[in-house]
């Protein structure tokens, strides 16, 4: 018997998360000098947050230590319980240093347990839509060999784009540099960005004004053939509702009414990174 965990970076929903029994490893933010733990959408004043980025506010994010990758996982090993975690990209983050330690450490107090992971090699809901998929296998009583090989297929097969609204919070992060971000705003020029196969991010082309976003999404839709009949189409909004919802009508408008999506909001810890304004889109699709 094994537990499976996930954390929230991958952003899935709290309910969702809830409903398939998954444990949440919580990633830490720092507003206003206060720290807080994102915990999925449950108790997060969104609308506070973003009000104080939208006002200056310079967010952080850091990484969890060794000590509370024990906290976490030791009393599901003290259960007797295996632990199978499913993580967002190994390429964005130094926590995973602290995480292998945290295993190697527990593997030696419990030896007859065993601890596994996998890299989903995305962030935010491109890791969300594997981990939502995963937890009904989990569910449904999938092993953990029969879980890594549904997995090893389905992140071959998750597509992840997203276009900035300001390019300050990229020149921030060090994505970008300082006159790129200047320039850029000017002319009204929005990168977009996508997950390569490694895990790492990457500009992969420039749209010029709001509008051209959605078509450019969806051109990229059937670049990638994607499969919007067997799997969730998910939009990601940063504090931009409308912008949301205006694309979910355009995904209508083009594969069918009876498309399946979940429409959701940036958590604090990926927006500090992409700020307010920032659309995404993930899907299942050919690399």
């Amino acid at each position: 018997m094994y537990q499976l965990f996930c954390d929230s970076n991958c952003e899935l929903w709290h309910t969702v998360a809830a409903e398939y029994g998954l444990k949440v490893i919580r990633m830490p933010y720092v507003l206003d000098g206060e720290e807080y733990y994102y915990d999925l959408g449950e108790k997060t004043d969104f609308e506070h947050f973003y009000q104080r980025m939208r006002a200056g506010a310079v967010p952080t994010t850091s990484a969890i230590n060794e000590q509370n990758y024990i906290d976490y996982f030791e009393p599901v090993l003290q259960e007797g319980k295996d632990i199978y975690y499913i993580t967002f990209s190994h390429k964005l983050s130094a926590t995973f240093e602290s995480m292998d330690r945290a295993i190697k450490t527990l593997k030696e107090k419990y030896p007859d347990r065993v601890i596994r992971t996998f890299d989903t090699k995305a962030i935010s809901l491109g890791s969300g839509f594997q981990v939502r998929y995963a937890a009904e296998k989990y569910k449904a009583g999938a092993t953990m060999d029969e879980l890594e090989e549904y997995l090893t297929h389905l992140r071959e097969h998750t597509i992840v784009y997203f276009v900035v609204d300001d390019l300050i919070y990229l020149k921030r992060g060090g994505r970008i540099s300082a006159v790129t971000a200047v320039v850029g705003n000017l002319l009204n020029i929005k990168p977009m960005i996508s997950i390569l196969e490694d895990g790492s991010l990457q500009s992969v082309g420039k749209i010029k004004g709001s509008k051209r976003v959605f078509s450019e999404f969806i051109n990229l839709m059937h670049k990638h053939n994607a499969n919007t009949k067997d799997y969730r189409i998910e939009i990601l909004q940063a504090d931009c509702p409308e912008t949301g919802e205006a694309f979910v009508e355009a995904l209508k408008k083009e594969f069918g009414e009876d498309i399946q999506y979940d429409l959701q909001i940036v958590g604090p810890v990926i927006a500090s990174h992409c700020g307010p304004g920032t659309l995404g889109l993930i899907f299942y699709g050919d690399r």
